[in-house]
């Protein structure tokens, strides 16, 4: 198969999907690879290096849809992507379909292969801990009083008290959030529905962390004497009340931050996106930091992660066939999006009204012994197409 590697589009954009690493083992598995010219530069892999590897480079993404079997990027698919896509071709992005109709529209309307790379980590995505651990630095640094924060230090000094941290949600972005401010001295409370994901916190730092359950009225009582709130949660998409409103960000301290790491509309009212030209606004006289590609500020640390972390769904993909690389990993099977012009996302079957096909009845590989994977989210959706 041909494999290409695009460059990256979206604004502030600098990790790439694969690097010369990844792009060498392709190779040694007897596929062409074709990565677009500077793909990598931002995130500090040259061209020379992706030719030593055995890649060959191409000038334009135009020439890489043209030319491949196999596309694969970090983020969405763009607008001016959409006409390029050709029917059968794969597609290995971060799709986020429930969220991007107009997106989808397009991958079925030119009945592409697509898997969404965020439902198919069986750990975790690296992009999760990475946006943990940067979001807890931005939001220190939002803190300086030179960001409009209320001038307090993360373990405090001479007698001046650190800050208080609260973490909404302790899966892996809390967890790494929580780590970076911890060591650093902060007073850190981790909020989460799961108590055993609480108690597990608890043991991990020797109950040197609060904990406790996560609801509306324990939130409102402690936002008060919050510096630093990082939202962790990953939110129902068609949840219509919101986890904190605006009256309660109304009674923070002046001057104390919000990082919407999660950057889900429906957690806190006062969220809105924001990039990295002006990632700050104050609203209600708290410092919100809302940016949602975090992880592309660590743009190699996190690409050498990322990349490393999906070669093994690349590769079987291509090795293998998608037939049997689903019978196989039942975690890439659940990313499936679009076959050949059938939506097969559930969670974007429910949130758009969509109707969809499981993807192991698409693929006629029911009858196997399949690999389970739990669904990507709780949201269900009945609206199945018959074949």
């Amino acid at each position: 198969m041909i494999f290409g590697v695009l460059k990256d589009i979206k604004k502030h954009e600098y990790r790439v999907i694969a690097t010369p690493s990844e792009v060498s083992t392709i190779v040694k598995d007897g596929h062409r690879v074709l990565v677009q010219k500077n793909a990598g530069a931002n995130a500090g892999f040259p061209d020379e290096e992706y030719i030593k590897s055995g890649a060959e480079i191409v000038d334009t993404m135009e020439e890489i849809y043209e030319r491949s079997d196999f596309v694969a990027k970090v983020k969405e698919i763009e607008p001016c992507e959409y006409d390029l896509l050709r029917e059968g071709q794969i597609i290995f992005t971060c799709i986020h379909p429930a969220a991007h109709r107009e997106e989808v529209q397009a991958l079925l309307d030119k009945k592409v292969i697509a898997f969404t790379a965020e439902d198919s980590h069986r750990y975790g995505s690296p992009n999760c801990e990475a946006a943990g651990k940067v979001g807890a630095f931005l939001g220190l640094e939002s803190l300086l009083s030179i960001n409009g924060g209320n001038g307090k230090f993360v373990n405090g000094l001479a007698g001046a008290p650190g800050i208080k941290a609260l973490i909404l949600g302790g899966g892996i972005v809390g967890k790494n959030a929580l780590q970076v401010l911890q060591s650093l001295g902060a007073w850190v409370t981790v909020m989460d529905i799961n108590i055993a994901t609480l108690r597990e916190i608890g043991k991990m730092y020797n109950e040197k962390v609060n904990t406790q359950i996560s609801t509306r009225y324990n939130i409102e009582k402690l936002l008060p004497e919050i510096d630093l709130l990082l939202n962790c949660v990953k939110w129902p998409k068609d949840s219509k009340e919101f986890l904190i409103d605006r009256s309660m960000v109304r009674k923070m301290q002046k001057g104390s931050v919000i990082v919407d790491i999660s950057n889900d509309y429906g957690v806190i009212e006062t969220f809105r996106e924001t990039t990295l030209d002006n990632p700050r606004y104050i609203e209600e006289g708290v410092v919100h930091y809302c940016v949602s590609n975090l992880p592309s500020t660590i743009s190699q640390t996190t690409s050498v992660a990322y990349a490393a972390s999906v070669l093994p769904h690349i590769r079987n993909i291509m090795n293998l066939g998608i037939e049997e690389a689903c019978i196989r990993d039942g975690f890439l099977r659940r990313s499936l999006t679009v076959y050949k012009g059938y939506l097969t996302h559930e969670e974007t079957s429910a949130i758009q009204n969509r109707p969809w096909i499981r993807p192991e009845d698409i693929l006629k590989i029911a009858d196997k012994k399949l690999d389970p994977a739990p669904p990507a989210t709780i949201t269900r959706s009945n609206n199945f197409i018959t074949l």
